[in-house]
């Protein structure tokens, strides 16, 4: 029949440190299967331990062996074989109780000579002695982080159907993958839901420059519209030199010329507005381009959003720049209505002044 489980149980396992031979070394990360198996071609019985596929208790009981409890839930045996101590840390007391019945039980049994037998002729088993019903292996469609107790009695109806602990401890590895799969499965879902999301802002950000380029584009109309106007004016001073005074026209040109310096400053920040959009749709379209090349990344992700939330920034003070430029033309356009109404006044005031001068009686008199 070969090597096979006679008692299952889980247990934290630890190693006499072999230099100090005080400290307790931990073998397990977690609590594993810790199981009694009885060779039934040597009329052996071992103890044996697996994490993945590492055996970290692999420890022959012979009669001379003892198990000491040291506390409430733990204790302790020493292999001569192995040259170290083992140790094992249960989640109950009651564990604890079962496994030192069982290992007096089992030092027992490896007191009998190879040859004693049951009275069959066969050799003496611990499974003749100890029957077990054997119970269906269940296949495991639950979870592999199930409680402690459920664990155990599963690994028990494993270790009673004849199936080698580390079958099982490959069964509950392959188990654990299959979840990480899952959840590795779950998680690319949920960015490739925020990928989609950042898409979406990306959309709705575009639509928002493409407006504000639209407002740029009307922008421009009306700065075509107030050159048009300045030209007019420019023209009726013109005509106004050839009959104002010298003085009043100086004025008005250096008027005139503060008013062109100012609009060409209003077309040099437009131009300068106009650039940075540019620049924000051109960022914006490397932006979309590594978007769709990296997806799936989640540093590059991160790093989107924070370039979206530069961009929504810069919009937002670009939208602010152009509301004050828009103002800023507003108050240039009054400032020439201003001039123009002043021209208008000055000219009237040349008029009476020719006027008063064509009329004046010592000037009458000298013409005379």
């Amino acid at each position: 029949m070969g090597e096979q489980p006679i008692y299952t149980t889980k247990a934290h396992v630890f190693q006499i440190d072999p230099q100090t031979k005080k400290n307790w070394m931990p073998a397990s990360t977690v609590a594993v299967s810790v199981a009694y198996y009885y060779d039934s071609n040597r009329n052996s019985y071992r103890i044996i331990s697996v994490e993945g596929t590492k055996a970290i208790i692999n420890s022959t009981i012979t009669p001379n062996m003892t198990f000491t409890k040291t506390s409430q839930k733990f204790g302790q045996w020493s292999d001569p074989r192995a040259n170290t101590v083992y140790g094992l840390g249960f989640a109950t007391e009651a564990d604890l109780q079962k496994f030192i019945e069982k290992f007096q039980e089992v030092r027992e049994l490896a007191k009998q000579t190879p040859g004693e037998s049951n009275g069959s002729g066969e050799p003496h088993s611990p499974l003749a002695t100890h029957p077990v019903h054997a119970a269906p292996l269940h296949s495991r469609n639950s979870s592999v982080s199930s409680n402690q107790s459920d664990g155990s009695e599963k690994q028990q109806r494993l270790s009673t159907s004849g199936l080698p602990t580390v079958e099982y401890q490959l069964k509950y590895e392959n188990d654990r993958l299959k979840i990480a799969l899952a959840q590795s499965s779950a998680n690319a879902k949920k960015w490739e839901i925020e990928l989609q999301t950042l898409k979406n802002n990306n959309a709705r950000l575009t639509t928002a420059l493409q407006e504000s380029t639209a407002n740029v584009e009307e922008w421009k109309k009306q700065l075509a519209a107030y050159k048009e106007e300045s030209a007019k004016l420019k023209k009726q001073t013109i005509e106004l030199e050839q009959t104002a005074n010298d003085e009043q026209i100086s004025g008005l040109q250096q008027q005139l010329k503060e008013t062109t310096e100012q609009l060409q400053a209003v077309e040099q920040e437009r131009d300068s507005t106009t650039e940075e959009l540019r620049g924000a749709l051109k960022r914006l379209e490397e932006l979309n381009i590594r978007v769709e090349q990296n997806g799936k990344n989640e540093a590059h992700i991160k790093d989107l959003e924070k370039e979206n939330s530069t961009l929504r920034k810069k919009v937002s003070s670009l939208e602010s720049e152009l509301k004050q430029l828009k103002l800023q033309q507003s108050k240039d356009r009054h400032e020439l209505l201003t001039l123009h109404k002043d021209i208008g006044t000055k000219l009237q005031e040349v008029t009476k002044l020719h006027e008063k001068l064509a009329h004046h009686p010592v000037l009458s008199q000298s013409d005379a």
